[in-house]
């Protein structure tokens, strides 16, 4: 049975883009057919991180919520760009990073109940196992349908006071939208902090699982969003813990 998975964080710069992209990989060197799709259309972002240019994006996901396109036309096949070799597919579907195309969305829209649509065609005429959704920061209507339809949700934070009070905004919600599995993920995390004390905070203050503490990596801001860590790394252990969570996902 196909799964859903959003990866949402209440605000930027938590590395959501980036734990998505990961995750992706790690199942789709499961040997599963993954669809990753970037819902974040006022900064898109992810298509960096699998190396896809804008000279290749004939179609991207405001096409196909414009009517231009079939969600399936908007897809590309960013297998062979990752730098490994992996036993499944990882099909991308970006967003537009044109900004007469960001503007027009800021301008005049589109009617978000398309996207449950194009998630749906997009696990079935992709055939995939696990559609992943990198979400917008904060919280609108698009990221609430993302939200309510997934079988996983993953919100990541950072232990810092704010990221702390808009996590426990986006924790209660998706318990009203009665989201099956929701978990956090704990990330950039000064190693002077001590992780499981960290865990324990979290899971206390939400009463929610953590999935992972992961530690502030040097590796990763020195990647600079050039490739996908857990395949340069694999053996780091950001990359372990990443690995523990797709093996959750995977469940």
């Amino acid at each position: 049975m196909s799964r859903i998975v959003s990866v949402h964080s209440f605000r930027g710069g938590t590395g959501k883009s980036n734990t998505t992209a990961n995750l992706t990989a790690l199942l789709a060197a499961r040997g599963l057919r993954v669809g990753v799709v970037d819902t974040d259309i006022q900064s898109p972002g992810i298509h960096v991180l699998f190396g896809l240019t804008e000279d290749e994006m004939t179609n991207s996901l405001n096409d196909y919520l414009w009517g231009k396109c079939g969600i399936e036309e908007a897809a590309y096949d960013v297998t062979a760009k990752v730098g490994a070799e992996i036993s499944g597919r990882i099909f991308l579907i970006p967003s537009s990073i044109k900004p007469g195309e960001i503007a027009k969305v800021l301008r005049e829209g589109y009617d978000v109940y398309m996207l449950q649509n194009g998630f749906q065609d997009a696990v079935s005429k992709l055939k995939l196992d696990v559609l992943m959704i990198d979400t917008h920061p904060g919280l609108n209507e698009e990221t609430l349908l993302s939200i309510a339809i997934s079988d996983f949700l993953l919100i990541i934070m950072r232990p810092d006071n704010q990221d702390y009070q808009g996590t426990g905004v986006t924790v209660e919600i998706a318990r009203r939208l009665n989201v099956p599995n929701l978990s956090l993920i704990v990330n950039k995390v000064p190693q002077v902090f001590d992780p499981e004390a960290v865990r324990a905070r979290v899971e206390s203050t939400y009463d929610t699982d953590v999935a992972a503490v992961l530690p502030h990596s040097d590796e990763m801001m020195a990647l600079a969003s050039s490739g996908i860590f857990v395949l340069k790394f694999p053996d780091h252990p950001v990359a372990l813990a990443l690995r523990k969570v797709a093996d959750y996902l995977n469940s």
